[in-house]
């Protein structure tokens, strides 16, 4: 299991780095993926050891990234109808004619490729 578990940790890093340094909207949905999925992989991981289950800290950790993956789908789902909103206004008169003036274009939305990155992770407390 070490060489799994240094990998594992070394995808995290890479992930959260990436979510860093990511610009625009496409790159941090990309890097917000990869965050999912290799959160995922230290929850699957810690199935392996008993112990660490058991153990409080790590049980608050499970808890606090639980929470922040619903808020990130949250937020992800306010950017994309805000940005759903603003795409429909450019686009409907008399908005059009000023969006057309000062150069307003359509925004990209946020997107998930990863279905089972859309649900929240599922933590078992046993």
């Amino acid at each position: 299991y070490a060489a799994h578990e240094r990998e594992t940790l070394e995808k995290v890093i890479q992930a959260r780095n990436m979510a860093m340094q990511a610009q625009g909207v496409a790159q941090k949905a990309e890097a917000e993926n990869m965050l999912t999925s290799t959160l995922r992989s230290i929850f699957a991981l810690a199935e392996a050891y008993p112990n660490l289950k058991a153990n409080e800290n790590f049980l608050a950790l499970q808890e606090e990234l639980t929470t922040t993956e619903n808020r990130v789908a949250f937020a992800r789902q306010y950017y994309n109808d805000r940005v759903m909103f603003y795409n429909a206004r450019i686009q409907q008169f008399p908005t059009n004619i000023v969006a057309n003036m000062f150069g307003f274009k359509p925004r990209e939305f946020f997107l998930v490729q990863d279905t089972a990155a859309r649900e929240a992770p599922k933590v078992k407390f046993t």
